[in-house]
């Protein structure tokens, strides 16, 4: 295994540059600004040099070797934009359960999974990568449904009717939906 500090520096500095242009577009401006900061920490900086492939992310890579990525760990505590941040105690079950995004994070998770579908798609990326990488995984089982409602119904307003029509969407009904 080798180490690439420098792919890894520039692969999540264009991932963070496409969110915050994407926040921007959305009027999600501080968001943009503070997106991933985490990821610049040693705790995940350095893992992810050491994990790094280039078309996934690396915490895969330390997930299937160890069953487990610490890097992961770390990021989805930190960052209010992922779902897996939103699971509390629920007082009656008393079992940990998801919880409704606030709107601000779950716009900045959707401006989130377009850029990294752009970053690990390449030349292969359509409008439809997000909506299928979603749809393909277990994460609406494990958000909150209204939650998951709603970014399924922005991925495939993104689909069906393009970058700037569902940005456009976004910024005009932020409060709203």
């Amino acid at each position: 295994m080798s180490f690439h500090p420098i792919k890894h520096f520039l692969t999540i500095s264009r991932h963070r540059h496409k969110v915050m242009l994407h926040c921007f577009k959305c009027g999600i401006f501080f968001r943009g600004l503070i997106h991933d900061l985490s990821k610049f920490s040693p705790s995940e900086f350095i893992l992810g040099c050491k994990y790094f492939e280039g078309n996934r992310s690396p915490n895969e890579k330390e997930r299937e070797l160890f069953g487990y990525s610490k890097a992961w760990m770390h990021h989805k505590g930190r960052n209010l934009h992922h779902f897996e941040y939103w699971t509390d105690l629920n007082p009656k079950t008393k079992k940990y359960e998801p919880v409704p995004m606030p709107n601000i994070f779950l716009i900045e998770m959707f401006c989130d999974r377009v850029a990294a579908s752009k970053i690990y798609k390449g030349k292969d990326y359509t409008d439809a990568c997000p909506l299928e990488y979603f749809l393909r995984g277990n994460a609406r089982s494990r958000m909150h449904s209204d939650t998951a409602d709603k970014l399924e119904m922005l991925l495939l307003m993104l689909k069906d009717k393009g970058e700037k029509e569902t940005f456009s969407y976004i910024k005009n009904n932020l409060k709203e939906f």
